[in-house]
């Protein structure tokens, strides 16, 4: 297990135990005691450090290295019966944008999300969880098609932004995201969103439309990333921690404005911490949400959207 900086005490507490053990496990000497001990502290800090993080904490545990990605989830959730598609049917198949059909019990889905890599070479082969215009038309691909057959969608949020590289922007990068958003609004199946990691800017909002928009309690989702806001503000990184404190980007500020409908809980300290159980959560939460999705008819199902979405940033003076 990898830890971050803020985590030490934790770790260090989580070693002490271990040595305990191996001692009692080693000699005569009876540690029961002194292991209770221990692991009595190591939960009271635990608790104690994990109920109150910073925006920053939350963003550093958010991009945790064994943090689940989105082929964890399908995978998890879907098991064998995941078949992905590929390709946008006009450049070549972005491998940053995965999406394909999976069932959850007797129920069909259409997967979509960004796809981060777990080494230095699968996150270049997946860019970064970066996509390129052809990704978000993958995407859109998909979702037309499980409109097509009145399959719903359920989209994973996980990525820095869209790609910004001058070859992105040469293929369409804004109007592929604007049409995608426009598409969304008005598809006529229901669309469950879930930010599971990073929720940043146009790259998010890319495949962000949904009817119930969920976010995990460690995710964020805002404009712009807290160094990218700082460099711009600052002209520098190291206000990254002011940055993320102003955006408001954690999963309780944007419940808060709106912008995000539920907050789904994740284990004591995130959710790489017990990886099963997020998985459980997280399709419980989706067959939850679409329960209450699936007697609506297409004109109410976009309706609702429209409105959702039309009310967001109203307030009254």
């Amino acid at each position: 297990m990898e830890y971050l900086e803020f985590e030490l005490p934790i770790k260090e507490l989580e070693d002490q135990l271990q040595k305990c053990k191996v001692i009692g496990e080693e000699s005569e000497v009876d540690v029961t005691e002194t292991c209770a001990q221990i692991e009595k502290k190591l939960k009271d800090t635990q608790k104690d450090l994990y109920k109150n993080l910073t925006p920053w904490q939350r963003v550093q545990l958010s991009r945790h290295p064994n943090r689940p990605y989105t082929m964890d989830y399908i995978n998890a959730i879907c098991g064998d019966s995941f078949l992905e598609l590929h390709g946008d049917r006009n450049v070549k198949d972005d491998k940053a944008m995965v999406g394909g059909l999976g069932k959850i019990g007797d129920q069909s889905f259409m997967f979509i999300g960004q796809q981060k890599g777990y080494n230095t070479k699968t996150r270049q082969y997946r860019n970064f969880g970066m996509a390129n215009p052809e990704g978000y038309r993958k995407a859109l691909r998909l979702m037309k098609s499980a409109e097509k057959f009145g399959i719903p969608v359920v989209t994973l949020i996980d990525t820095p932004g869209a790609y910004p590289g001058l070859e992105a922007e040469e293929r369409g990068q804004g109007e592929a995201i604007a049409r995608n958003i426009l598409e969304m609004a008005r598809l006529k199946v229901p669309i469950i969103t879930i930010v599971i990691g990073e929720g940043a800017s146009g790259g998010a909002l890319g495949i962000g439309v949904g009817d119930k928009v969920l976010m995990l309690e460690n995710a964020w989702y805002s404009v712009i990333s807290p160094e990218n806001c700082s460099s711009i503000l600052w002209r520098s990184w190291e206000y990254k921690e002011q940055a993320a404190e102003a955006l408001k980007l954690t999963a309780s500020d944007a419940k808060k404005i709106k912008v995000v409908d539920e907050i789904i809980k994740e284990p004591l300290g995130g959710a790489h911490r017990d990886r099963e159980k997020t998985f459980v959560t997280v399709s419980n939460t989706i067959v939850k949400t679409y329960e209450g999705l699936k007697n609506l008819s297409p004109k109410d199902l976009v309706g609702k959207r429209m409105d959702k979405y039309a009310n967001m940033g109203v307030f009254k003076g």
